[in-house]
């Protein structure tokens, strides 16, 4: 009992010292020096909770996926409406557990085969599209649209074919594409449809959370996006089949479901025969697919649980951030296209898009040389047209039409900040310099 008491006298010293060191470190305000401080064009927000979280998480000694982990997967997955969430390493491992699934024995005539079509956007971040080159299916690329930067709906039908199995889509900045018209096309069809929905955490449309519209989803928790672990995604289902499948693909393949730590959940652990394995062999060693070992730390689930706590805060500072951008950037409208919140949805953003019109004086390279200079953040939409990626010579793909929007968007757009660590005075000197740029005057350092 003494060293129980002791133990926890001791780290509760610690936790309150972990408190007070980021209080310092983290929460401790820095003035705003035009010219001199950063502005980023992504960055994670965080404070005393996630320390204390993360170094409560260490003080247990468990180091793989623990009780942090198992109640952040319950409180994330209510929060996204879904029954359930996979936590894994990372989103792109997310997008990888999800498309793999598919390929799974377990689902028989609906699996998907190499040689199989999926359909998706030449426009986006290459971790959507991988997956479905890793396992042995080929890509078939549609258009996006220029105003909200969703997939050409319009297209999709023309991209189908008998090897159409499944459609895979990522809302764009946080941008929705068009779910009605994306779900009527994959009933029509029987396909599988997942959501990326990496940067798109708290967008609704028609008022239902995206990530709800289709078989699965995915998430990240990069430091860029809407919370964060570090690193860290989730794959999110209300299928109890695909969740026990996407769970065997991250846990080195293996048939059996029990939790870190615990063993004969089932049980039946030694009186199983499943293959060609005698009878009775032991159920944890037991391998119905080729998997990974893709889970992620307690310590990072822990600080993604001090970050969910503060999820619906961000999300609000991320739009209004947006909505300063967007009513104070019309003037430039001549020159700069501003995109539009997709229609019937309220956009979580991750970022501000702007596309540079013909009509302009300077090319959008330019302009983000322009702002980097003023050490002013700034980001290409991502992959531009995948086709035209150094590693796709080699890549059987298919594309349905041709990918006009997917150049411009290579070639004219580029995106900039709305995380909720910017503050006022950051949002006016990035509005401030883009004009000076646009009207080839001086930084506006003052």
């Amino acid at each position: 009992m003494g060293t129980d008491s002791k133990q926890e006298r001791l780290r509760q010293q610690i936790l309150e010292l972990a408190a007070e060191y980021a209080r310092e470190e983290f929460e401790s305000e820095n003035p705003f020096i035009p010219g001199e401080t950063h502005i980023p064009v992504s960055g994670k927000l965080i404070g005393r909770e996630e320390i204390q979280f993360a170094v409560d998480a260490c003080l247990d000694g468990w180091f793989t996926t623990g009780r942090f982990a198992e109640q952040f997967e319950k409180e994330f997955a209510k929060y996204m409406q879904q029954r359930h969430c996979i936590l894994t390493n990372s989103g792109s491992s997310a997008n990888l557990l999800a498309l793999s699934a598919l390929t799974s024995t377990q689902l028989k005539e609906k699996r998907l085969n190499p040689g199989d079509e999926v359909i998706t956007v030449a426009a986006g971040f290459p971790t959507t599209v991988n997956p479905i080159i890793q396992n042995g299916l080929v890509p078939v690329f549609v258009d996006v649209n220029l105003d909200d930067y969703g997939i050409d709906v319009e297209q999709m039908e023309i991209a189908w074919s008998p090897k159409v199995k499944a459609v895979i889509l990522a809302h764009t900045l946080g941008n929705p594409f068009n779910l009605e018209k994306v779900t009527e096309f994959v009933k029509k069809h029987n396909l599988w449809f997942i959501e990326d929905c990496c940067d798109a955490v708290g967008s609704t449309y028609n008022g239902q959370m995206v990530g709800t519209f289709g078989d699965l989803a995915t998430v990240s928790f990069y430091p860029a996006h809407h919370i964060t672990m570090g690193e860290g995604g989730a794959v999110l289902t209300n299928r109890p089949k695909l969740k026990k499948i996407v769970e065997s693909f991250r846990d080195w393949g293996r048939d059996c479901w029990c939790e870190p730590g615990n063993d004969n959940t089932c049980g039946k652990r030694f009186d199983w025969q499943l293959g060609e394995l005698p009878h009775g062999y032991d159920h944890k060693y037991i391998y119905s697919h080729v998997g990974y070992n893709l889970k992620l730390t307690d310590m990072q689930a822990a600080i993604g649980l001090a970050q969910l706590k503060k999820l619906d805060q961000f999300i609000k500072q991320r739009k209004d951030n947006f909505q300063f951008y967007y009513e104070n950037m019309q003037s430039l409208s001549e020159y700069l296209s501003i995109v539009e919140p997709a229609k019937n949805a309220e956009p979580s953003w991750f970022g501000f898009p702007i596309r540079v019109k013909k009509n302009s004086p300077i090319s959008r390279n330019e302009i983000v040389q322009g702002l980097n200079s003023r050490d002013i953040g700034t980001r290409l939409l991502f992959g531009g047209n995948f086709t035209k990626q150094p590693f796709f010579k080699h890549i059987d793909y298919r594309i349905s039409e041709q990918l006009v929007n997917s150049d411009t968007i290579m070639n004219d757009v580029f995106w900039i900040g709305v995380q909720p660590n910017l503050s006022s005075e950051m949002i006016q000197f990035v509005i401030d310099n883009l004009t000076s740029i646009m009207k080839n005057k001086e930084p506006e350092y003052v």
